[in-house]
């Protein structure tokens, strides 16, 4: 569980594509939350990510490049993400590629943030020794102050532009209380282009991610954190999964990672599935990912205004193959049906995933199931689960113990399994037993 914590503020990383700013981001971080690749415009939405300096710390967020002369559609939303990221920031650095020197872009850029208001301090990069210092010296002509020279790359003065950060927030007072212990963290995993990014602006009400026609629009996971009466939830927008991942290369490699590592961190994956396709191994294979990374699973038909699909047919396919039963619910990101009712169903989920079963509930369900189905033997010595024990929640976790473990077969332990999930509720979650011979 996260845990309550004051941020001094929060600092907007722009500039123009290919400057260096997820590779600053990563290096400032000490992590891989964002999608580097030599490809100018990797990035496309902005990234919200915790930095921290000595005892102190503030909120990074990374933008995608923004090019003036690119008037392509994507290209306007790109910069529509930038501008809502300096909006809410306490402090702007502009990153600027001081091999390649000042370009036009760098200028309109840096004329939109005189226009801001906002304290913009200027970040000369891919400064890797002082032979290319001169280079950082140029960019006075901004008339932003003095350039900062790094090398996000090999971390060369990232020190003193961490010191200068935190130096001018402290000035302005700008403190964030955050407070994460009790949010709801929400994975939404799919297939490309099955509406996820979509999905999470309606949840929001606002256009957070940006939405594009064309598959892999999405490449790092993006987090936003939402608040619907008491309840706090963290949504988590995703690549699209594949089915087969063997062969990745570049961009799209590293963004199927990152949203496996969002699975990882979340309680609740929604599955999306596309209903004008209905159901097809590729979702298959996103609930199976889902499963392993621990988190309880809702299964969301997208698109739900333009489906000739039958709801009876996908559920009866997925009670069929998928393990964790889950919940089946129809929404339309363009309509808005549905939203509020997957929200709720996403609270009742969570409550599951995190409750605790009593000895005596658990040992009465275990008797019965014992009952219906007599338990495996070997020879003359039969299986004997003497009594269970919940140790775990977020997912449940269980202990049986028996007479040998030996004697409990992979069948008989999926059997077991199905029918705690449908005595005890957990329709929806991982249900983990560990089966452990008596001492």
């Amino acid at each position: 569980m996260s845990e309550s914590r004051t941020l001094l503020g929060a600092v907007a990383v722009v500039g123009f594509p290919n400057a260096g700013k997820s590779t600053l981001i990563n290096r400032l971080t000490s992590s891989r939350q964002t999608v580097v690749h030599e490809t100018p415009g990797v990035t496309r939405d902005r990234n919200e990510v915790i930095c921290e300096w000595g005892r102190d710390a503030f909120l990074l967020v990374d933008t995608g490049g923004v090019d003036a002369g690119d008037d392509s559609p994507m290209q306007a939303q790109v910069a529509a993400q930038a501008r809502q990221a300096v909006d809410d920031a306490d402090l702007v650095l502009l990153m600027i590629d001081a091999r390649a020197g000042l370009a036009a872009g760098d200028e309109e850029i840096a004329q939109i943030l005189r226009q801001s208001g906002k304290p913009v301090m200027v970040v000369a990069n891919k400064v890797d020794d002082t032979a290319h210092e001169q280079g950082a010296l140029e960019l006075h002509a901004l008339g932003l102050g003095d350039p900062i020279p790094v090398s996000a790359l090999h971390g060369r003065g990232t020190g003193d532009m961490l010191d200068a950060i935190v130096a001018a927030l402290r000035s302005q007072g700008a403190e964030r209380l955050t407070d994460h212990s009790d949010e709801i963290r929400v994975a939404i995993l799919g297939r490309p282009n099955v509406g996820k990014s979509s999905l999470l602006n309606a949840i929001l009400g606002r256009p957070r991610v940006i939405v594009s026609d064309v598959p892999g629009t999405t490449r790092d996971s993006i987090d936003t954190r939402f608040e619907r009466g008491d309840a706090q939830f963290r949504l988590i927008d995703t690549a699209g999964l594949r089915r087969k991942r063997k062969h990745r290369q570049g961009i799209e490699y590293y963004s199927e990672v990152r949203a496996l590592q969002a699975a990882d961190r979340a309680d609740i994956a929604l599955v999306l599935i596309d209903a004008a396709d209905g159901l097809v191994e590729g979702d298959l294979a996103v609930a199976d990912a889902a499963r392993k990374a621990g988190c309880a699973t809702l299964v969301v038909l997208s698109k739900w205004d333009i489906t000739t699909v039958a709801l009876d047919d996908v559920r009866e396919r997925l009670e069929g193959k998928l393990r964790q039963r889950p919940a089946m619910i129809t929404t339309s990101a363009l309509t808005g049906r549905n939203v509020d009712k997957l929200l709720d169903a996403v609270q009742r989920l969570f409550e599951t995933f995190v409750s605790r079963m009593g000895t005596g509930e658990l040992n009465r369900a275990m008797a019965e199931i014992t009952a219906l189905r007599e338990p495996p033997r070997s020879g003359r010595r039969r299986l004997n689960m003497l009594y269970a024990t919940q140790y775990q929640t977020r997912p449940p976790r269980f202990r049986i113990v028996v007479n040998d473990r030996a004697l409990v077969t992979r069948d008989y332990a999926y059997f077991v399994e199905n029918q705690l999930r449908a005595r005890l509720g957990l329709e929806g979650c991982p249900v983990i037993i560990d089966f452990k011979s008596r001492s």
